[in-house]
């Protein structure tokens, strides 16, 4: 069987790996001894959890972020042409979505390279899920600008998304800024425009809830330093 790049999921915080990684994904990560990762510290704790039998000494990890040159990346894909599988894993949840893994998967196809998605954890598509908003038509727009002028006029042409397309709209902030955006969201958008908070999804602390805008204002849930999505629609 052709060496293959396979895209990992890997848990959503600290939460039991059984309850959102199958075994199929396990079985698979031991076929690999070279793994792309984002930081080499959090990938190597990740493998640990997931039950990876090989050494984690002898695992190569090479990084990819924000600080990675391009030049540096060349070589990533190399064992693959030697027979060897390699694996790709973000941080937390799917790779290459909301996450830097999709320049390996673009070079993969450059090299006609045969890619292998499995399923797990996405919070994007779990909030989504949960929301109640319109999930045949929906946009992420990522990180919101941090300058409260952008994003005022960045969320002004959001929302008339929603209602002129039906569009649902989804963001996701820094976690120690999450207070502030819900803050701004529930005071600039339209009083009956609807938001969902989706925060902390498959562990025990998870809190998913959506109403009006203008009732986000009193009585806002706590979400300073917690993984969080924004959802938004009419």
């Amino acid at each position: 069987m052709a060496a293959k790049l396979i895209l990992f999921p890997v848990p959503i915080g600290d939460g039991d790996p059984d309850l959102s990684i199958p075994a199929y994904n396990r079985e698979l990560l031991n076929t690999c001894r070279t793994f792309i990762v984002e930081d080499t510290r959090t990938a190597r704790r990740n493998l640990k959890r997931m039950g990876y039998d090989g050494v984690i000494d002898e695992t190569v990890f090479l990084e990819l972020n924000e600080h990675t040159p391009i030049t540096d990346i060349a070589h990533y894909l190399d064992p693959i042409s030697e027979g060897r599988n390699v694996g790709l894993m973000s941080e937390a949840g799917v790779p290459c979505i909301a996450d830097p893994g999709s320049v390996i998967t673009a070079m993969a196809h450059r090299q006609g390279i045969e890619i292998l998605p499995l399923v797990g954890p996405s919070s994007i598509i779990l909030a989504l899920m949960a929301s109640g908003f319109n999930g045949q038509n929906f946009a992420f727009n990522g990180y919101p600008p941090i300058d409260a002028n952008k994003l005022t006029a960045s969320l002004k042409t959001i929302e008339s998304r929603i209602y002129r397309d039906s569009q649902t709209q989804i963001f996701i902030e820094a976690p120690y800024r999450n207070d502030k955006l819900l803050a701004l969201l529930a005071a600039r958008l339209m009083p009956t425009t609807r938001i969902c908070v989706a925060c902390d999804l498959t562990l025990p602390t998870q809190y998913i809830r959506t109403r009006m805008a203008r009732l986000w204002l009193t009585d806002p849930p706590e979400l300073h330093k917690r993984p969080a999505i924004f959802l938004l629609y009419k």
